[in-house]
Parts: structure tokens; sequence; C-alpha cells
């Protein structure tokens, strides 16, 4: 944390351990020893709809950069919410999990 005029603002580590915080509770939230995983079934059930419709499959990582790309709409309106930033650090942070895990598959 950093102090400006008598204001505490978070630097970029505090708002990263924040983002790790905010994927750490989600298990608690959702009883999964793994955490946030939701995202493979949301894609799966997206896929669905989208396949019925001719297009080609959306995959995991897909699915996370959707959500950066959310974040940074919600950005460019109204007001500043730190929660935009914070989430979208962690969809990034999911984001790489998943291409690292699918990069270490045997092919």
């Amino acid at each position: 944390m950093t102090t400006t005029a008598g204001t505490t603002l978070p630097t970029a580590p505090d708002l990263l351990i924040e983002a790790a915080d905010t994927i750490g509770n989600r298990s608690a939230e959702r009883d999964n020893a793994d955490g946030e995983r939701s995202m493979n079934r949301a894609v799966q059930m997206f896929n669905v709809w989208r396949g019925q419709r001719g297009h080609s499959p959306m995959s995991e990582a897909d699915g996370w950069a959707f959500m950066v790309f959310l974040k940074l709409a919600r950005t460019a309106e109204g007001k500043h919410r730190r929660d935009d930033w914070v989430d979208g650090s962690a969809y990034m942070a999911l984001a790489c999990e998943c291409i690292e895990r699918e990069l270490a598959l045997p092919f």
C-alpha cells in the first residue's frame, strides 16, 4: 500500500494478492476444493448452444479471455470500479493456467 495525500492506495502487488484471494475464496463459496473452475462447464454449455447455430466451439481459455474483455468493456462505462480490474487480472491468471495445462497434455 502507498499513501498519497493522506489516502492509502493499493499497489499493483496488493491488487494481485486481492485477485488471488478472490480466486481462493471461490472454493469456499462454491464448495469446490479446486476453487473457481466453472469456466469449462460454462464453455461446454455455451458450445452446445452455439453449435446449434453452426459455429465453431469456444475453448476454456477463450472463455477466460472473453471475461477479460467483458471486464475491460465495463471499465469504459461509468465510474471506476476496482472490482473490474481485480477480476480482470484474476481471469488473465486463470486463462494462463488453462493454457499451461493444455500445453502439458500429450498429443
